[in-house]
């Protein structure tokens, strides 16, 4: 912690020990040149219950059994995204043959689909499962939202998404411009984007959620 961060926290906390009303702070504080979002940080850093001295919030922190429900829900997140866009994908090229494949291509489409079948199988569940028991753990105690490794895996999760999200609109648009887009490939840009696209949605949903709510 900096000591320009110190020095504001300690003023919010005589502050509020003095009994001055949170805008007052906020507004003296501001007109004192510090950036809002720092000022509602340190203010947000005490709960506003009547206390004869400020109440701290809990901080956010590092479980090593959250650590691993966490990293163990965002990995069979990607390993059944992966495989079902891979699946879609062999699903389409059956559907749709094209005669400039190549014979090996064709050959090993049964084992890809075996693969992300197999996959598909294990990881879901095993994602609906660890879903399930964190979101309980959550309803139970909400300050665990603050959990450092799930906001990291969060906002990595919603940066993978719209990369994924832009190389597809990227691919789409080359192929456009130089004809060559296909039923085929439209379909297989469309997979991508509704995997992708549900991912990065549902995750910014969640934490607009959060902010509402805070």
């Amino acid at each position: 912690m900096s000591a320009a961060t110190r020095d504001l926290e300690l003023f919010v906390r005589e502050a509020l020990l003095r009994g001055q009303p949170r805008p007052a702070i906020e507004t003296a504080l501001v007109e004192a040149g510090w950036p809002p979002e720092q000022v509602r940080d340190a203010l947000e850093a005490y709960a506003p219950v009547e206390f004869p001295v400020p109440v701290p919030r809990p901080r956010p922190y590092l479980s090593a059994r959250e650590a691993f429900l966490y990293l163990l829900l965002f990995a069979s997140l990607y390993v059944w995204a992966y495989h079902l866009g891979d699946l879609l994908f062999d699903l389409l090229n059956r559907a749709l043959p094209d005669p400039a494949d190549p014979a090996w291509q064709r050959m090993r489409a049964d084992q890809s689909m075996r693969m992300s079948v197999a996959s598909l199988v294990i990881a879901f569940p095993l994602f609906l499962f660890v879903a399930r028991l964190l979101s309980r753990e959550l309803a139970r105690n909400p300050a665990k939202r603050q959990s450092v490794v799930r906001r990291w895996l969060t906002y990595m999760t919603l940066f993978l998404a719209a990369g994924v999200l832009v190389g597809d609109m990227i691919a789409l648009v080359y192929h456009l411009l130089g004809g060559e887009l296909t039923l085929r490939f439209g379909l297989k840009v469309l997979v991508v984007a509704a995997i992708a696209g549900g991912v990065f949605g549902f995750y910014l949903t969640d934490l607009r959620r959060e902010e509402r709510e805070a």
